[in-house]
């Protein structure tokens, strides 16, 4: 009995493949434009709106010591795993208005919407709190849209996403309610906090129109200031579009007291769960003073 062969050369085959081929590099190449008009409307927004674009160095002594992200070490410093920390010392400097497009490097990111080198859109405003950043990010995602050649509407993944202003928002203790089988309480206790809005909440909102989940755990928030009226909960939201997060935000924390207490929690955190206890960074420290 022969084996069957297949000729490689056979011009059918050859045919089918460059066919693929073809239309793989039509798809990236569409998409690398895309990008280059997205990343140029972004650097408009913030050009127009008189904000300063910086750069800061992307190898750090110090990161900022949070639990659940792990720094890429470079020789005895890190890779910057965010650019925060060196833009928040810019603004105690005095520069109140301040963007950056940059590469950061983050260990142990799993799946594919966590990578473990990414490019990140960083911005900061001096005397805005939480809720004037959400109408901030209504009027720079419609402003790239329109750009992009979008309107008042895109489409992601089959799914009509309206971008008409103003956008809905959800607090986190009543996404728990509607989207869990526990409370927020409840999957903080058990350090499952992470994991339940990541499968029952995320998959559930977005849709129709982004929304802005806010008012998050303050154990779940580092660097942002508590709710003067209610201190279990940290003003910070997060944007999602499909059941995908594109932002992270907050009002900032500037007691460099309270600021140092968390950074030592967080170390003290890293320690117990076996991970690398990251040095304190001590200039940023000193410059919210």
């Amino acid at each position: 009995m022969h084996p069957i062969k297949t000729n490689i050369d056979d011009p059918f085959i050859n045919a089918d493949k460059n066919s693929m081929k073809n239309s793989r590099q039509s798809h990236i190449k569409k998409n690398l434009w895309l990008r280059a008009q997205i990343i140029q409307a972004v650097r408009t927004f913030f050009i127009d709106n008189d904000y300063l674009e910086v750069e800061t160095p992307c190898r750090i002594p110090a990161p900022a010591p949070e639990t659940h992200i792990d720094a890429e070490a470079s020789g005895d410093w890190f890779l910057s795993s965010s650019p925060e920390l060196c833009m928040k010392r810019l603004m105690a400097a005095g520069y109140p208005r301040i963007f950056q497009i940059c590469r950061c490097f983050r260990q142990k990111e799993r799946g594919s919407k966590h990578l473990p080198e990414m490019t990140l859109l960083e911005w900061y405003t001096a005397g805005h709190n939480y809720f004037n950043m959400m109408e901030q990010c209504e009027e720079l995602i419609r402003f790239v849209a329109g750009r992009a050649g979008f309107e008042n509407s895109l489409v992601y993944q089959g799914n009509r996403i309206d971008l008409t202003p103003p956008w809905p928002r959800m607090s986190v203790r009543d996404a728990f309610e509607k989207f869990s089988s526990v409370s927020m309480e409840t999957a903080m206790l058990q350090d499952r906090f992470d994991q339940v809005t990541a499968f029952d909440i995320e998959p559930n909102i977005g849709y129709g129109k982004p929304i802005f989940l806010y008012d998050y755990p303050a154990s779940a928030a580092s660097l942002a200031r508590l709710k003067p009226e209610n201190r279990s909960v940290a003003e910070r939201f997060e944007l999602y579009i499909s059941g995908m997060e594109l932002c992270n935000a907050f009002s900032e924390l500037t007691d460099p007291v309270e600021q140092r207490k968390r950074f030592e929690g967080e170390q003290k955190n890293r320690r117990q769960s076996g991970l690398q206890a990251y040095p304190l960074p001590e200039k940023f420290l000193e410059s919210l003073q």
